[in-house]
């Protein structure tokens, strides 16, 4: 097929996906049905000029299927019925898309254990289960809700046979289960595990690590590698988190390798940048960092 036509094809799918409009996609997938297997190699400005970088990053040569998690951020919405719209383009998939249905669903799943649009509206969960229910498989994807915060997902996502890892155990509060996967966990994952406790603003668990004895000041190799502990737990907003990164010995004057900004320099940019509203905490972290 003209890779015109498949950029046609696509934009057509993926604005009947963004208006919930079923019927719509219904009859692409009916007189189409190998639109499911095609990649968009060569998408046009509909796609490039409102995604951008993603396209030669994670969200690169797309299928279909990944339109439905809303990640990376394009409309800002999704419908009510994007559930049903997913479950019939998964339908299709399972006939018409044979030899990469199970790695679709797979990815799928890491966008919409991502998606902030998902989840604020009200379909993250759902999504999650449709996929699970056709076969994707949950996996690590639990670390993947986490790293933007969306705990039910994760919660979630175990339910369905995640993978429990220490990082998700500490977010989560399964204390029962932190000393023994603690125990199984090498240095990286501890360091992951702390990092990631730190950027959901989980103050208890980054004490508790810290008394374990994992280093205040390391960045993880695996997550958001250009800050420190400390810059993570001021992006979460949790002065309690800061406060204990702190008090457990970590380095207030320490820089990012992106931006070279000390943490205190990180909270001053929240103040400056996020709506008023949301201010307060960052004004906060601002305040103690300066004094303490």
């Amino acid at each position: 097929m003209d890779p015109h036509s498949i950029d046609g094809l696509f934009a057509r799918a993926v604005g009947a996906i963004d208006r919930g409009d079923l019927t719509e996609v219904e009859l692409v997938l009916q007189t189409h049905p190998e639109l499911v297997s095609l990649r968009l190699e060569s998408p046009g400005p509909w796609l490039r000029d409102s995604v951008g970088g993603a396209l030669d990053g994670f969200f690169g040569r797309p299928y279909l299927l990944w339109f439905v998690a809303e990640d990376p951020v394009r409309q800002n919405h999704l419908s009510p019925n994007v559930v049903e719209i997913a479950r019939r383009i998964i339908e299709t998939a399972r006939v018409h898309a044979r030899a990469s249905f199970q790695a679709q669903l797979d990815d799928t799943l890491r966008l919409v254990a991502w998606s902030g649009v998902a989840a604020r509206c009200g379909v993250q969960l759902p999504l999650i289960d449709v996929l699970v229910e056709a076969g994707a498989l949950p996996a690590a994807n639990a670390n993947n809700a986490l790293v933007n915060h969306h705990l039910a997902a994760a919660e979630r996502l175990i339910e369905h046979g995640g993978r429990l890892t220490l990082a998700a155990a500490l977010c989560l509060d399964r204390w029962d289960d932190v000393p023994r996967l603690f125990g199984e966990a090498n240095s990286r994952q501890r360091q992951f595990a702390l990092v990631l406790a730190a950027l959901n603003g989980r103050a208890a668990a980054v004490g508790w690590m810290l008394a374990a004895g994992v280093p205040p000041n390391e960045a993880s190799a695996d997550l958001y590698s250009h800050g420190r502990p400390l810059h993570h737990a001021v992006c979460s907003g949790s002065l309690d988190t800061v406060r204990a990164l702190v008090e457990g010995g970590a380095d207030k004057t320490i820089a990012d390798t992106a931006w070279n900004g000390t943490p205190l320099g990180w909270a001053e940019h929240y103040v400056s940048s996020v709506e008023p509203e949301r201010r307060g905490p960052y004004e906060a972290i601002a305040r103690y960092l300066e004094s303490s």
